[in-house]
């Protein structure tokens, strides 16, 4: 099994480790809802050492990274980061990415841990000429600095203005005197930064950004944590939401698909557009704050849900036909207690973390923070506008407090 060059830094911590995508990773520190809810009070600091990078460079490094991807590369400008889409020839997702330009004709991608080895060799294949494809994974090592007072933690670090650095760009900075790449990047729902240095500075960089945030609440943060932050945000992870039988359309990523570039995939996704989708990623919330299900239940459709601290409710992504609406009865099983699941609507608020549509949501009213214990309906709690509001017969089942949607639902079974 792997292990990040923070490996040390975590047992130090007495941090909890677990096995994830082949690499041996913290999970918890002093716990995922004390960790949930420092990031979106204070910051917290993940280490995604895990993750792996991919240098495309050279002559045709444009047009191959135009091919292989379903954004506009070419839109970018150098120092900005998009997130992108690797394809099949289906129109299924290979991996979801971040692509960095360094230079015209340079693009440092980040790819998926689990998907690091194929997505190199799934891009050097389709690279020619004189491009170069090189899997730098080793080199580096990634924190992820998250929540609101990540840039004031961060400009104590360094004499770069990382307050003016726009989201999704980025910069080379001395961080604590460590040389790194900083972008305005991450996965959490919260304003944040993504710092890439190489592996033998991973140790120092760590220290120095838990000592200059600890006045300000900063916490170590695993992978826990990260996937409640995510899922709260209605942000996909590969693997889950994201594979290589659904398409982007289909996991609420439209607005990352800019057709009439020639990608790989495209034909299929075209169509999609022109006749409409089979399913559609969907967020579905219950009111109390209990889990969407996790429990096997033989027959039953199982939903991989979880009751987030931010907003109080249970929350869960899962593609269901198109077709959804308002009115659907669903058999639950849980303790004999009556409960609500709203159907949410994930379209069109992923445009970037801390970018336009994240700041739109927020005006418009919702917070990660303010709804706890009120009705979903006049206090939402997250940045996803409920469409459908789905009532649940419920009935007692011995032992268990979780959910199961039963799939004799016209909805599941469509």
């Amino acid at each position: 099994m792997k292990r990040t060059p923070l490996y040390g830094a975590h047992r130090r911590a007495g941090a909890k480790m677990v096995q994830f995508a082949g690499w041996e990773m913290p999970v918890q520190y002093q716990g995922v809802i004390q960790e949930h809810l420092a990031v979106r009070r204070d910051a917290g600091l993940f280490d995604v050492s895990h993750m792996g990078e991919i240098e495309i460079r050279g002559e045709g490094a444009l047009e191959l990274s135009q091919r292989i991807t379903a954004n506009d590369v070419s839109r970018m400008k150098p120092f900005q980061a998009q997130y992108n889409l690797l394809l099949n020839d289906h129109g299924g997702v290979v991996d979801d990415v971040i692509f960095y330009r360094l230079e015209p004709d340079i693009f440092f991608v980040c790819v998926n841990a689990a998907n690091t080895d194929k997505d190199f060799d799934w891009i050097r294949r389709h690279a020619t000429g004189t491009v170069e494809v090189e899997n730098v994974s080793a080199k580096y090592a990634q924190l992820a600095l998250q929540g609101p007072r990540a840039a004031k933690i961060l400009t104590a670090l360094t004499a770069v203005d990382v307050i003016g650095l726009k989201s999704f760009f980025f910069a080379f900075a001395d961080v604590a005197e460590v040389r790194c790449l900083v972008a305005r990047t991450g996965y959490t729902g919260e304003d944040g930064f993504e710092l890439y240095c190489h592996v033998d500075d991973a140790d120092r960089l760590w220290n120095a950004c838990l000592a200059a945030g600890a006045p300000a609440g900063l916490m170590a943060a695993g992978l826990g944590a990260r996937d409640t932050l995510r899922l709260e945000a209605g942000l996909p992870l590969y693997g889950h939401e994201l594979d290589r039988e659904t398409s982007p359309l289909e996991a609420g990523l439209g607005i990352f698909v800019k057709l009439g570039h020639d990608f790989i995939g495209e034909p299929t996704l075209s169509a999609q557009r022109q006749l409409g989708l089979k399913k559609k990623l969907t967020g579905l919330m219950t009111d109390d704050g209990k889990n969407i299900a996790r429990r096997p239940r033989t027959g039953a459709r199982q939903f991989r849900g979880t009751g987030t601290p931010g907003s109080g409710f249970g929350l869960d992504l899962e593609h269901l036909p198109a077709t959804i609406h308002a009115g659907l009865q669903v058999d639950v099983v849980r303790t004999a207690e009556f409960a609500r699941v709203l159907v949410l609507d994930i379209g069109g608020l992923l445009q970037g973390v801390g970018g336009p549509a994240h700041a739109a949501a927020r005006r418009r009213g919702f917070s990660f923070r303010n709804g706890h214990g009120k009705s979903p309906a006049t206090a939402p709690g997250l940045p996803m506008r409920p469409v459908a509001q789905i009532h649940l017969r419920t009935r007692a089942y011995r032992g268990s407090a979780s959910v199961t949607l039963d799939p004799i639902l016209a909805f599941i079974n469509a």
